[in-house]
């Protein structure tokens, strides 16, 4: 290509810059041009719930690179060497002349620049559902630092006290965090039946909701909000069940691709603008990434696109960009939905497939929930979390993994994420060499250990059941409750039901005569590992209809029971 080819790129958020910097490094000879309508570029939208919760007292933070230098139009021309306009909008794309027209939002002149090759880097917009009073004072939409800038001050200066959270997506759940944080009332409205409906399975959701309700934020769920109410501020959000008291509202329930400047120059959309491995568009000579794109996210494990806006994936979208237009091709390899998000002390996460998607996909399937400590007991800082683990009956592969706890899931998500994107087994992610020393983990990493404990279920050695199951069958009544924990563990918490029996590991084989053939029965210790060799003793002895509670008392997804409770 010739060394003077002219790129222009539209959008500086996350896709627009990597795609600049990246190819300004490949191609030094190269006149790049950056776009942006508003004032900041390359900031880092992830962080603005931390703003709002005070973790940094000042926005410009998020457009900091770690030396702290503020990426400005200044940074980005003195060093990377490529020219950034602020306050310039594209209003249109002349694919025959390859010129775009841009205004100048500050005097609305307008003028029209050449490409060789063009990038679109238009982003998302957040889903504004249609529903009345979005248009009154105290909503907000936590996308862009001016939103959570404005939201803080305005929290400051009214002395608002009671939230309203639409949606329990990634950002209702930092924010409700961040406001909590702050001394503030959170309600929180989800018109699925769990929160993260979109990324965690029902169990592990509600695990994670206990914990929430514990932090007080207020959780309604399976309603939907009908309508914002108020004299020209919000006062009240309405749903289809009540009305709940809000001072202000933040509305989270997805994003949308803006594609309309594509659509209007004739490029292939659908939902978003459609391109191929390379983000080349329908227009050879025009690429798009990032949130505006629809099909860019192809599912590696079942081969559909789906769209999972995010910040790591536009910046790898910026990557391949600018190696293709330099001549070194290399096509985006697409997606495992890795996803995480601390919430309080929990951290929740997936990648790969959840249990409710493998069962839209019609794939046979095994699964199972795992709890333990993070690190060895015996160290200071161990703490408790759980795993659940998805894998094909057929081929023995993972297919999906979920996280939930205070301990270090985030670690298990990315090994996790890992062998999924390679296609691992469950046999091969347990033989994986995990650094060990009790500072980071114990001899048997959590991850190997329930990928073992899905192996035994495979291989037909143990019996577990899931949670959720698990308490389906005990509101039928028709079970027997069987804990195996030592006295006084038994005596602190325990799982409730109107039929519990209580005999110590230590003493089953001596007690089995008390136990019934001819019933269904559910073994649990406060993990899972002696309700697993509980259910292997009682097999043993003859009793056939016996299964333990995966991940037992530590990953229950209900209420438990205690003394004086």
């Amino acid at each position: 290509m010739s060394g003077n080819l002219r790129v222009l790129i539209i959008g500086g958020v996350a896709c627009g810059p990597k795609a600049a910097a990246r190819l300004k490094r490949l191609m030094p000879e190269a006149e790049i041009t950056m776009l942006e309508k508003g004032a900041m570029v390359s900031y880092g939208a992830c962080g603005l719930p931390y703003y709002v919760e005070g973790t940094f007292s000042n926005i410009n933070a998020l457009t900091h690179t770690p030396a702290g230098v503020s990426r400005t139009p200044e940074f980005f021309r003195t060093w990377k060497g490529f020219q950034t306009l602020t306050g310039t909008e594209a209003i249109a794309i002349n694919r025959h002349d390859k010129q775009v027209r841009v205004r100048d939002l500050k005097n609305g002149g307008e003028e029209d620049l050449p490409y060789d090759k063009l990038v679109l880097a238009t982003g998302g917009s957040p889903f504004k559902p249609p529903i009345p009073g979005l248009d009154l004072a105290n909503v907000w939409f936590m996308t862009h630092p001016d939103d959570a800038a404005s939201l803080v001050a305005e929290i400051e200066r009214q002395e608002l006290k009671k939230a309203v959270l639409v949606g329990a997506g990634f950002i209702g759940l930092e924010v409700a965090e961040a406001l909590i944080n702050r001394g503030l009332e959170v309600t929180m409205v989800e018109m699925a039946d769990h929160i993260m409906p979109g990324i965690l399975d029902e169990d592990i959701a509600r695990f994670a909701q206990i914990h929430m309700e514990d932090n007080d934020v207020e959780l309604v769920l399976g309603e939907t909000v009908t309508a914002l109410e108020g004299e020209g501020r919000v006062q009240r959000v309405v749903t289809g069940k009540r009305k709940i008291e809000a001072d202000f509202v933040i509305v989270g329930v997805g994003t949308r691709p803006n594609d309309v400047l594509a659509r209007e120059a004739g490029l292939r959309c659908e939902k978003g603008i459609v391109v191929n491995e390379f983000c080349q568009t329908s227009d050879p000579d025009i690429y798009a990434g990032g949130d505006c794109v629809s099909n860019a996210y192809i599912h590696r494990q079942v081969g559909d696109p789906l769209y999972v806006p995010l910040g790591s994936t536009a910046n790898k979208h910026g990557r391949v960009i600018a190696n293709h237009i330099a001549g070194k091709p290399t096509p985006f390899s697409g997606i495992t939905c890795s996803s995480v998000v601390r919430v309080f002390d929990y951290t929740l996460g997936r990648t790969g497939l959840s249990e409710r998607m493998a069962q839209l996909l019609g794939i046979d399937y095994e699964v199972t929930t795992w709890s333990g400590q993070d690190i060895p007991h015996y160290m200071t800082g161990s703490r408790l979390f759980a795993i659940k683990m998805i894998a094909s009956r057929r081929d023995r592969k993972v297919l999906g993994v979920q996280v939930a706890g205070m301990g270090n899931g985030a670690k298990r998500l990315d090994v996790a994420a890992s062998v999924i994107y390679f296609g691992g087994t469950l046999d091969e992610l347990a033989d994986i060499d995990f650094g060990y020393a009790p500072p980071f983990g114990p001899p048997i990493d959590p991850l190997a250990v329930c990928a073992h404990v899905l192996t035994n279920k495979l291989d037909g050695l143990a019996a577990g059941i899931p949670p959720l199951e698990a308490k389906r069958l005990m509101d039928t009544g028709d079970c027997l409750l069987l804990d195996v924990r030592i006295p006084d563990e038994a005596k602190m918490e325990w799982i409730p039901h109107t039929d519990m029996l209580h005999i110590p590991l230590s003493e089953l084989r001596e007690r089995v005569a008390e136990l019934p053939q001819d019933r269904d029965i559910l073994t649990y210790c406060k993990v899972s590992m002696r309700g697993y060799e509980a259910q292997r003793i009682l097999n043993a002895a003859g009793i056939d209809r016996v299964r333990f509670i995966e991940g037992g008392v530590a990953a229950w997804p209900f209420e438990t029971a205690m003394p004086g409770i």
